[in-house]
């Protein structure tokens, strides 16, 4: 179990600690609650603090809540905050990483699809999630195909809104993640591109600038963040088959597969926190630049100008 003094060191943050019986955390999660559900797995739920979790379908509308004051963590792709942090009037910062799996990030036809390549996408209409991974790698994957974005008919939908498209006839693709890929191919459809090796594996934690303006609530989120790490390592040693079942119960899926599923991302890339760094600003400067081209973006943003290293004492401390 992870003591929470691991995160306070010095007499500061020793007082911080002190206080924070009274914080509460309002996180976001995407596609199902797997953090909250892995600290109770893990016996690492047992937070001094108070923790409210909210369930969204994309990183995207996590970084819209945090705009709004609704989350005062989230946690995405490289690619929400960037859009989040468009207007120029931010009112949060990056403040760490953790290094992810980048399966089941797909571009999947239905059953019977005459489409078998990303080539065959050009002139068809194809759903992605706006303003996250898929959004990217779709525009990467057509690229290494030849084609232009305006050579589809691109349709932005939420990821259910997504699949209820493709099976009923209304898109003749669907770029997406998570969940809605493992959905879709129970439902019968077929991987024609994928964005594995096409994402970095940097997934981010944003905290609201008022997380970061209290000692006692910057020390808290350092902790919860070490603690999944924690967490994550905690399954990787021998306890996948477990930790598999939680998984199937909560994703509708038997648990041979989504035993498969995490044995192989965690094989990929296992999940593991890391503090802010020159290089992973830079990573995602390159996905910004790409949305630039793309169009998305209608000016270059400057993605350091909304990261911070606050946290990063506090959570080497825990890590």
């Amino acid at each position: 179990m992870l003591p929470f003094a691991a995160a306070c060191g010095n007499e500061a943050q020793a007082e911080s600690s002190s206080d924070v019986s009274s914080v509460t955390l309002d996180v976001g999660a995407t596609g199902w609650k797997a953090d909250e559900a892995i600290l109770k797995f893990a016996h690492l739920d047992d937070t001094p603090y108070k923790v409210n979790w909210s369930l969204f379908q994309g990183g995207d509308l996590q970084l819209q809540a945090i705009r709004a004051g609704a989350l005062d963590l989230a946690s995405s792709s490289e690619i929400p905050p960037i859009f989040a942090a468009a207007d120029g009037k931010p009112n949060f910062k990056v403040v760490a990483v953790e290094r992810a799996a980048t399966l089941n990030q797909e571009v999947v036809v239905p059953k019977g699809s005459k489409v078998t390549d990303i080539a065959g996408l050009k002139g068809k209409k194809v759903g992605y999630v706006a303003n996250t991974t898929a959004h990217y790698f779709l525009y990467e994957l057509l690229k290494q195909a030849g084609l232009k974005w305006s050579d589809i008919d691109a349709k932005p939908l939420l990821p259910n809104d997504g699949l209820a498209a493709l099976n009923g006839g209304g898109i003749d693709a669907f770029a997406s993640y998570g969940t809605s890929i493992i959905t879709a191919h129970q439902q019968g459809a077929v991987t024609i591109g994928s964005g594995k090796d096409i994402l970095s594996g940097n997934f981010l934690w944003s905290a609201r600038d008022t997380v970061l303006k209290s000692p006692a609530q910057t020390a808290a989120a350092a902790d919860l963040i070490a603690r999944i790490s924690q967490a994550y390592a905690y399954v990787r040693d021998g306890h996948e088959a477990e930790f598999a079942k939680v998984i199937a119960d909560a994703t509708h899926q038997p648990v041979e597969q989504a035993e498969k599923d995490l044995v192989a991302q965690q094989t990929q890339r296992p999940n593991q926190a890391e503090t802010v760094s020159d290089a992973t600003i830079a990573s995602q400067q390159k996905v910004a630049d790409a949305f630039t081209e793309l169009g998305a973006l209608k000016s270059h943003l400057d993605v350091g100008a909304f990261w911070s290293r606050d946290l990063n004492a506090d959570l080497k401390k825990a890590l």
